[in-house]
């Protein structure tokens, strides 16, 4: 009668000899393809154990997917280093895992002042059966309405604080690193507009207006039928400073 197989055991870590490095329960690692000319895969261990002399190690790891692995395939706005958190499982021997790699938040990756080839980013979760993503929606930016890629550049606009490719507002990256201040087509519209305006109201202010009464007396008539008159003139003057211009005026009869 054949003997029961021996329970495995939990460990909570592991040394991988050929790299001398330790993995632990949530690490993420790099794991050997099964063709030399892929690149290493990309797992989240999620379980390790042993038999019980400690030997025969296997790692129970959660696949991370490069986009070209996924149904849809890469698309225009995927970083060369993004990879997808999916819900396939498995089970690999301790020693396929070739270095240990860190997978960061898509926010925190965007901050990292130098990327390594260690270094990625997720910010799906993919579901290898469907090919649905876990968000389906993010957020887009510039002209062409894309996902933000965050191995493209992009300058910001100060108006709208919306993000914009280079080349989609007919702009070379030269030209766009050299930048201080930017504004969109639509900002810059609409900053005209408000600066003409703020302008205007500038110059209305400034106008000074005037009116000026005279009062003069004439005599009027003839052939004996003489009439003295006082007439009061009115002008309404308008102007820049000392630079006063007649608008109009008025004649009066005082009487």
């Amino acid at each position: 009668m054949a003997k029961p197989k021996a329970p495995r055991r939990a460990l909570d870590s592991y040394t991988v000899k050929p790299i001398n490095k330790t993995v632990r329960v949530g690490d993420c690692v790099l794991m050997r393809p099964s063709e030399t000319s892929k690149p290493s895969y990309v797992a989240r261990i999620e379980r390790i154990e042993a038999d019980s002399r400690g030997a025969n190690v296997k790692v129970h790891v959660r696949w991370y997917y490069r986009p070209e692995e996924s149904i849809g395939g890469r698309r225009q706005f995927h970083g060369s280093k993004e990879v997808f958190l999916s819900d396939h499982y498995d089970v690999q021997s301790g020693d396929t895992i070739e270095g240990k790699c860190t997978v960061h938040s898509f926010k925190s990756y965007t901050k990292l002042d130098a990327v390594g080839n260690d270094d990625f980013f997720c910010r799906f979760e993919y579901n290898s059966a469907t090919g649905a993503f876990n968000p389906d929606r993010v957020a887009v930016y510039c002209k062409c309405e894309m996902p933000y890629n965050p191995d493209d550049l992009m300058v910001q606009c100060e108006g709208c604080s919306d993000w914009f490719h280079p080349a989609c507002i007919e702009m070379t990256a030269e030209e766009a690193k050299r930048l201080d201040n930017f504004f969109c087509e639509s900002c810059s519209a609409e900053g005209q507009k408000k600066l003409q305006n703020s302008h205007n109201a500038s110059r209305n202010s400034d106008i000074k207006t005037e009116f000026v009464i005279i009062v003069v007396n004439i005599t009027a008539g003839g052939s004996g039928n003489i009439k003295k008159l006082d007439v009061v003139i009115v002008f309404y003057v308008a102007g820049h400073g000392d630079h006063l211009t007649i608008c109009s005026g008025c004649l009066f009869d005082k009487e």
